[in-house]
């Protein structure tokens, strides 16, 4: 055979090209910085402009956490096609009716819609439809849904984002501050149509119908024994400091949504760990804790003094516990040891629903509430026929507020979990039981062979 011919030498490469930062173009208000509406008259030319123009309606509002015990809106963004942007401040106003009048049965656009529902609904102004962006992104399975993200993936901008976390209580409101409200809601119609097509590209524009219906009845979740949030409670011995910590976050809390104030302003949770730690009895002992300083601690120190006293002096039975009364599942580290065939079962289903939620391209928990996920595998129906046992779970979902496309989905998988992890168990007893049988069983003497008589 003839030796193969040599290669021809390579042509030389041409040397890569350095790659080019394309700068992202930031975001600019297209009709300049519109006035502050803070009188009945000036709401009233611009609900008559809102009405006349077309097309759903972009809202925003603003609060001022972390600086204000309530949650209310402090400034209200409004834009419209064909009526330009609103910047409302609704303090002074009497009355945002004009404003839901106009806006009648159209759709809202928001984004991440539970922030801002509440403090509108606060105001009178609530949804007859509604479209959130940040929830769309979410079943698209965009990896970052900020508002400032999914404008720069998807429209090539830049949004200013240094003012988030401002006091929107203040008076007047600074222009910066009002430059970077007006444009949270600048693009958010053109942004909502690409999402829009995207979704019924996706084949989840039905599925993102239903999430969005089903925002309208959103409602904050109201927290049962609240104070054991408090930050750093997991240092806290003993059932008489717990009361303490309960004592001492009830007393900042109330005062707090008297003076509206943000409750760590009086102060922080630091300081009540530490004084339930040392159950200060003066207000020498009380300043020397670490935490309380500044004008908070100080002022009101007899009120703290108060708190810990009550706690002090409290009967043992009124003391709380570590481990709160619910009526939900307990926490699913838990499981092992209270149930292993839950445990089994809320495993299984995890797995399941994880597998789903890759399949179909969106977060696991916008699949199934996890909630809905853990009540289900902690108390499922009795029976174990497949028919009935799918029935079962389907009327558990819908009663918990699953939504028809979730529960279409992993109805069956949530069943098969179940009935899988029934039979896991039983098949582990059985081998346990065929472990422990045999080991109970002495082993038998081998035969002697029979003797030599010749």
């Amino acid at each position: 055979m003839p030796d193969s011919e040599p290669a021809e030498p390579a042509e030389p490469t041409e040397p890569a090209e350095p790659e080019v930062e394309v700068e992202v173009e930031l975001l600019a208000l297209a009709d300049g910085l519109p006035p502050v509406i803070d009188t009945d008259e000036a709401l009233a030319e611009y609900v008559v402009q809102l009405a006349a123009g077309s097309g759903p309606v972009a809202i925003d509002a603003e609060r001022a956490s972390g600086y204000r015990y309530s949650n209310r809106a402090y400034l209200i963004q409004i834009r419209r096609e064909g009526a330009g942007t609103a910047l409302i401040d609704p303090i002074p106003l009497s009355s945002l009716a004009p404003l839901q009048e106009a806006i009648g049965e159209d759709e809202w656009i928001l984004h991440a819609a539970t922030q801002d529902l509440p403090c509108l609904a606060d105001v009178g102004l609530t949804p007859a439809a509604l479209f959130d962006t940040e929830l769309a992104g979410r079943l698209l399975n965009y990896p970052r849904v900020g508002l400032a993200t999914l404008v720069e993936t998807l429209l090539g901008a830049r949004m200013k984002k240094e003012h988030s976390a401002v006091d929107w209580s203040t008076r007047p409101l600074p222009e910066p501050w009002l430059e970077y409200a007006a444009l949270d809601v600048e693009v958010l119609v053109e942004l909502r149509h690409l999402l829009a097509d995207q979704l019924v590209e996706a084949g989840k524009d039905d599925w993102a119908r239903q999430e969005f219906d089903n925002l309208r009845s959103f409602e904050p979740t109201v927290r049962v024994d609240a104070w054991r949030r408090t930050s750093g409670l997991h240092k806290v011995r003993g059932r008489r400091a717990l009361g303490a910590v309960r004592a001492l976050w009830e007393a900042r809390d109330q005062l707090a949504r008297e003076r509206d104030v943000t409750p760590g302003r009086l102060i922080p949770d630091s300081a009540i760990v530490a004084a339930a730690t040392a159950m200060p009895t003066n207000r020498g002992a009380l300043m020397s804790t670490p935490g309380f300083h500044g004008r908070g601690a100080s002022r009101f120190a007899p009120l703290w003094l108060d708190a810990i006293k009550a706690a002090a002096e409290m009967d043992e039975a009124d003391l709380p516990t570590r481990t709160p009364r619910t009526d939900g599942p307990p926490a699913p580290r838990a499981w092992a040891e209270k149930s292993p065939v839950a445990a089994r079962r809320l495993e299984l289903a995890r797995a399941a629903v994880a597998a789903l939620a890759e399949q179909h391209q969106l977060p696991a928990e916008n699949l199934l509430t996890p909630d809905h996920l853990r009540r289900v595998m902690w108390e499922p129906p009795a029976t174990r026929d497949p028919v009935e046992l799918l029935e079962q779970i389907i009327d558990q979902l819908r009663a918990l507020g699953s939504r028809s496309w979730q529960i279409g989905l992993t109805a069956s998988a949530l069943a098969r979990a179940v009935i899988d992890a029934d039979a896991k168990i039983k098949q582990a007893k059985q081998a346990k039981q065929a472990k422990q049988a045999k080991q109970a069983t002495p082993a038998e003497e081998p035969e002697e062979a029979d003797e030599d008589v010749s």
